[in-house]
């Protein structure tokens, strides 16, 4: 059982985490995209061609609402439908050139924000600090 200190502890980190990822989404230029559609967009970028029930799957939302988001980056070209290797019944989704282009600006303005905020606002200490802290969080994470 945790204590109070670790409780507290907690709920701060948590806080400033969501905080931390809300200004990552604020500095993308994409700011149009909704959180799901960068989800999908990113999940196919680093697993791969995807159906619409995987995708739904990973992402923890009804097939319904992931054929409605998968629709709009169809319609915007971002994504691009084929059919399924093995099953003819089935379609897998890719990324599609401009969907590259667009997880490469989206992810680079990210990581832009965050290291001009790292050298505007914290010190040389204060970055050393911070970068045990990334570790010791990184650690938190499932294996």
């Amino acid at each position: 059982m945790p204590e109070k200190g670790q409780e507290r502890l907690a709920t701060e980190l948590g806080t400033t985490v969501s905080l931390l990822m809300r200004h990552l989404r604020a500095a993308s230029p994409h700011g149009e995209l909704t959180p799901t559609q960068r989800a999908v967009i990113s999940r196919i970028a680093t697993d791969g061609s995807a159906t619409i029930a995987a995708l739904a799957r990973a992402e923890l939302v009804r097939p319904q609402s992931m054929r409605l988001t998968v629709g709009a980056l169809e319609e915007r070209g971002v994504l691009a439908r084929s059919p399924h290797p093995t099953d003819g019944r089935q379609v897998v989704f890719s990324l599609t050139e401009e969907g590259r282009r667009i997880l490469t600006v989206v992810r680079q303005a990210k990581h832009n924000w965050l290291a001009q905020a790292i050298a505007d606002r914290l010190t040389p200490e204060e970055q050393r600090t911070l970068e045990t802290a990334t570790e010791l969080i990184r650690r938190l994470m499932p294996q």
